[in-house]
């Protein structure tokens, strides 16, 4: 757990393994690159047995004076994902953990989803009596206006993009129950929490500020999948809807808290998953947290 000022900072992980192989996942990366960045990225970060980069699918929770608040509600229990055979019809023990980390379903204020991806928006449902409901019952779900007109168009059109449509059983559900809140990409949510726009991933992908006393941090969703990215901040993922604007997003992020106090909360870096970003040779690297 992290302190920002007033508000504190945990995380429920999912799953956490040397899930794809660099190349397929970053089809940019070079052997040559990882191998000049060794001493950093392994064994943390890429899996010495493998050489698979380690991602781990976890939710963030938010917990300040007035609200409890859960960031990216990962892949779900039983959802149908045949596409993606790892987050098939999962039965992972994420609301025991929950609770372990001191919050009831319906304890949560807040859902937040930096985006509407398949593994950042499972648990916002779960399956009761063969119907998917609201897994918080008593929450707001924050989605962004641009990144849900973009769902709802390909789920009118059945458009496929290089990440599954998951409206149906994962969206729908939140709005048909009436606790969605739609808002815009640099949303002034409270005091000391804030969104802004980080498109490229998907066109609606924002980041969330926090900043309370003289503590700041930043929940970068999926501006950056794994700390390779950090060595060649150019490398886009194949889960990427704009690689070009991806890429940007990620140099103009990266390249502004560099070597700065701003500590850094990506949604899928190994554990413990926050830290800070360092210069490093010709790019950057990842300390995280207590380095």
């Amino acid at each position: 757990m992290q302190k920002i000022g007033d508000f504190t900072l945990d995380r429920v992980i999912e799953s956490e393994e040397p899930l794809f192989d660099a190349q397929a996942f970053l089809p940019d990366s070079t052997p040559e690159v990882i191998e000049a960045n060794r001493d950093w990225l392994f064994p943390t970060f890429i899996d010495p047995a493998t050489a698979n980069l380690i991602i781990t699918v976890q939710s963030y929770i938010i917990k300040t004076p007035r609200y409890t608040i859960l960031v990216d509600a990962c892949v779900g229990n039983d959802k149908e994902r045949p596409a993606r055979p790892m987050w098939h019809k999962m039965n992972n023990p994420y609301l025991a953990d929950l609770a372990a980390a001191g919050v009831k379903p319906e304890e949560v204020d807040f859902v937040m989803c930096t985006h509407l991806h398949v593994d950042h928006v499972g648990w916002n449902t779960r399956l009761v009596d063969g119907r998917w409901v609201p897994t918080f019952p008593n929450a707001k779900y924050i989605f962004g206006k641009t990144e849900l007109e973009f769902w709802l168009q390909r789920e009118k059109t059945g458009e496929e993009g290089p990440v599954p449509n998951v409206y149906a059983d994962s969206i729908g559900p939140v709005m048909d129950a009436n606790q969605a809140v739609l808002v815009e990409m640099d949303h002034q949510f409270d005091n000391g929490i804030w969104f802004e726009p980080a498109p490229g991933h998907t066109p609606g992908n924002f980041v969330i500020h926090l900043e309370s006393g003289d503590d700041k941090a930043l929940l970068t969703g999926d501006v950056m999948h794994h700390p390779l990215q950090l060595a060649r901040p150019d490398w886009s993922s194949r889960a990427c809807e704009d690689r070009i604007e991806s890429a940007k997003t990620r140099r103009a992020l990266i390249e502004r808290y560099a070597d700065t106090d701003m500590m850094i909360a990506p949604a899928h870096f190994a554990s413990p998953s926050t830290g800070h970003i360092c210069s490093h040779g010709d790019g950057f690297k990842f300390n995280l947290t207590g380095d």
